[in-house]
């Protein structure tokens, strides 16, 4: 290139002098009156260009040539490898041949744009140019010590105890159960989440009930990166988890059942011990007179809403069948009448097995309840004893649910349409702890407390009538009935 033919005002910006002067002859002369410039304000002024017979032309071409040659090397220092490129391909000149200006072979920077892109460095430019289809999406720098120091051997026995409710071996059992269904792949974006992380953060929040924002900092992750989570893990253990450690038992399991149940009670063919609790729930934005609960509402003197949990457990508290997620407004019988356990008992499919439940469910053949009418006898009192026994077992089974996973305890903000995916994972999760033998520390003892109400419908078989009445009578006779009531 001709540095030489290049014009001045290209660079115009770099001489506000010059630039103030065309701004002059632009305008029309309007007033031609000259203003007078005194010595002093000539002395102050630095002189960068001289007026002559050119109209404004440096004297010294070669001067022009050494700025102008610096701000060409200066500039192509700044360019990115792809503008040198493009800066080697040879441009047009301008077409218009009276015009002193000509088009450089590289661009400038527009002063005018509003947003400018910043330019890489070498090593920069070099480093995009070499790293090949390898990219990472941006992710906030998360401190993941605690969970690191949790997951490593250093963290003590009991400590883990204490934050996950159950063992390092019960941990690591669920884990590998859990890990065809939970796993992720990695992408080119980001490393996936692995598989222990997604299950320590699943019951850490059903352990500890604590806001998501708190189990955000716990483990390095995003908050609705821990909700989803939750909800995905709890969807994983009621698919794959839960045929496996809920189901109703073969007959060689229920003979077994039932002499345990015997020996407790005295009352035989027993098969499991029946009983519903409630849920704590925020207001459904739909039906919500549907999940209005009215006993606890006037029990607490507060507005509640809650869903149902029925559950049928055995004489170790392990569930053997459940039923979830009927609105808080049902009574224990209607729930029962939605239950699998319903469908069992109408269909004959117990095979003279009682299934014992409380004053809320009705009396039929396969459902024992206890008398709940006025001026009992002895008899009946001994009967009602012995029911409440194995009543006892259901309510301290849910009462080690609750007590075990917090998040039971308060309302949750989880949706409707979510709740029952966890609540089967708390579930599945107390029956593979009490099979493992996992001790349930004192401090995580819970209170149950629900409103009994006796069924409208409360006698539906003459048989079972007759059936309950000579097992009362047997308890007394073999002397199994006790003496507490007296």
């Amino acid at each position: 290139m001709d540095i030489s033919s290049i014009s001045l005002e290209d660079y115009s910006f770099l001489f506000p002098e010059m630039e103030h002067q065309q701004q002059q002859q632009q305008q029309p002369n309007i007033n031609t009156t000259k203003k007078r410039n005194y010595p002093e304000e000539i002395s102050q002024q630095t002189h960068w260009y001289s007026n002559n017979n050119n109209n404004n032309s440096f004297n010294d071409t070669s001067a022009l040539n050494d700025i102008l040659t610096s701000l060409i090397h200066f500039d192509k220092q700044q360019l990115t490898p792809k503008q040198e490129i493009q800066s080697q391909q040879p441009t047009p000149m301008n077409s218009n041949p009276n015009s002193n200006e000509f088009q450089f072979d590289f661009e400038l920077e527009d002063s005018s744009s509003p947003a400018k892109k910043p330019r890489l460095t070498d090593a920069a430019a070099t480093a995009t140019a070499t790293s090949g289809p390898s990219r990472r999406l941006w992710v906030k720098d998360r401190s993941k010590d605690w969970w690191q120091w949790c997951n490593s051997p250093e963290c003590p026995e009991e400590e883990f105890r204490r934050f996950f409710r159950m063992s390092k071996a019960t941990f690591e059992f669920i884990c590998n159960e859990l890990d065809s269904a939970v796993m992720k792949k990695n992408t080119m974006l980001r490393d996936a989440i692995p598989v222990r992380q997604r299950v320590a953060v699943c019951i850490w929040r059903l352990a500890t009930g604590d806001a998501l924002r708190i189990v955000s900092k716990r483990f390095g992750l995003g908050i609705s990166t821990c909700h989803k989570l939750v909800l995905e893990v709890c969807s994983a253990i009621k698919k794959v988890l839960m045929p496996k450690f809920i189901s109703w038992p073969d007959e060689n399991k229920l003979n077994l059942i039932k002499q345990e149940f015997e020996g407790v009670s005295g009352i035989p063919n027993v098969g499991g011990s029946m009983y519903t609790t409630h849920i704590p729930i925020i207001a459904p934005k739909s039906n919500v007179n549907s999940y209005f609960n009215k006993r606890h509402t006037q029990r607490n003197q507060k507005t509640s809403y809650s869903v149902t949990v029925q559950g049928v457990v055995d004489t170790k508290g392990i569930f053997t069948d459940v039923s979830i997620g009927w609105p808080g407004s049902y009574p224990d019988d209607q729930v029962f009448e939605k239950s699998v356990m319903y469908q069992r008992v109408t269909t004959g499919n117990l095979n003279d097995v009682w299934v014992v439940g409380n004053s809320g469910f009705p009396l039929m053949d396969g459902v024992l309840v206890p008398y709940n009418h006025q001026n009992l006898t002895w008899t009946q009192h001994a009967f009602n004893e012995k029911v409440g026994d194995i009543q006892k077992l259901c309510k301290d089974a849910f009462a080690k649910v609750k007590g075990r996973w917090s998040c039971l305890q308060k309302r949750t903000e989880v949706k409707i349409e979510d709740l029952p995916g966890v609540l089967g994972a708390c579930c599945v999760l107390h029956n593979i702890c009490e099979m493992r033998n996992e001790k349930m520390d004192p401090e995580w003892n819970f209170e149950l407390f629900d409103d009994e109400m006796v069924a409208e419908n409360s006698v539906r078989s003459v048989t079972a009538v007759q059936a309950r009445d000579n097992i009362a009578h047997d308890l007394l006779h073999r002397g199994r009935a006790g003496n507490t009531f007296l």
